[in-house]
C-alpha cells in the first residue's frame, strides 16, 4: 500500500517509496505548478496513465547525466557537423509535448495524458519548463522537453520524426546546459539509449545529495533564447 495525499499536502519521504514497482511513492494530490516544483525539488515526479490517479515516483537507482560526462558518438557528431537540423528552444513547446505524447506504435497508449500536457504547458508559461526542438525545412522533426530548477534539468520525454533529430536536439541541449552552469540532468529511468550518451545510474541517496547542492542555485525563470549554434 502507498499513501494517498490530498491537494496541497506534503509528500512522504522518498525513502518510503516501494521497491516494487520501483520508486512508487504515493498517489493523489494535484498537478499545480507549485506542487510539481516541490516534487522535483525532492526527487519526485508524476507518472500515470489514463484512468489512474496521479502517481508520484522516485526510483532507486536514478539515471542521471552529468554534463561533463556527456558522450557524442562519431555518427552523431558527423550529423551535427552537417547542420542537417536547426535547433531552437522554447519556440514550439506545445507541439513538442504533443509530439512526445503521440503513441509510439499504432494502438499504443501514452503516459503524457491531457492533465500532464496542461500542467507542463502552465509550467512553460511560468518559465520552468522548456523545449529543445529540431527543425528541418520549416518543419518540427524532433525534440524533447523538461523542467529546469536551480542548476538541475529534469528531462521528461523526447520524440523524433527523422533519424537523429531528437538526438541532435538532446546533444545541443546538453551543450547549452553545460555552458549555463547546470550540474545535473535527471533522466529518471535507465535505458541503453541514455547510457549511450554517458548517463549512468546512481543511488537515490546520492541523487538527493546532488539535488540539495544544486536545486537552490539561482537561475532565470524565463524563456530560453530561441537560436543556438551547436558544434
Amino acid at each position: 500500500m502507498i499513501p494517498w495525499i490530498t491537494r496541497g499536502a506534503r509528500f512522504p519521504s522518498p525513502n518510503t517509496a516501494l521497491i516494487e514497482p520501483d520508486g512508487l511513492l504515493c498517489a493523489g494530490g494535484d498537478l499545480k505548478p507549485a506542487t510539481i516544483i516541490s516534487a522535483y525539488s525532492q526527487g519526485i515526479y508524476p507518472w500515470f496513465s489514463n484512468g489512474q490517479p496521479i502517481l508520484w515516483w522516485t526510483p532507486d537507482p536514478r539515471m542521471v547525466l552529468f554534463p561533463d560526462e556527456f558522450v557524442i558518438s562519431k555518427s552523431l557528431a558527423k550529423t551535427m557537423r552537417q547542420q542537417k537540423f536547426t535547433v531552437r528552444f522554447d519556440t514550439a513547446f506545445l507541439a513538442v509535448i504533443e509530439g512526445c505524447a503521440a503513441p509510439r506504435e499504432e494502438g499504443g497508449g501514452t503516459w503524457i495524458v491531457e492533465e500532464i500536457q496542461a500542467a507542463y504547458s502552465e509550467l512553460h508559461k511560468l518559465g520552468h519548463a522548456h523545449s529543445a526542438e529540431s527543425w528541418r525545412d520549416g518543419k518540427l522533426v524532433g525534440g524533447l522537453y523538461g523542467v529546469a530548477i536551480g542548476k538541475v534539468f529534469f528531462g521528461e520525454s523526447m520524440f523524433t520524426r527523422e533519424t537523429d533529430a531528437s538526438k541532435v536536439a538532446f546533444a545541443t541541449l546538453v551543450q547549452k546546459l553545460a555552458r549555463d552552469g547546470f550540474k545535473v540532468i535527471d533522466c529518471q529511468q535507465q535505458t541503453n539509449h541514455l547510457a549511450s550518451f554517458g548517463a549512468r545510474p546512481i543511488s537515490r541517496e546520492n541523487f538527493l545529495i546532488h539535488l540539495d547542492a544544486c536545486i537552490n542555485i539561482n537561475h532565470s525563470n524565463s524563456a530560453w533564447t530561441p537560436a543556438y549554434n551547436y558544434v
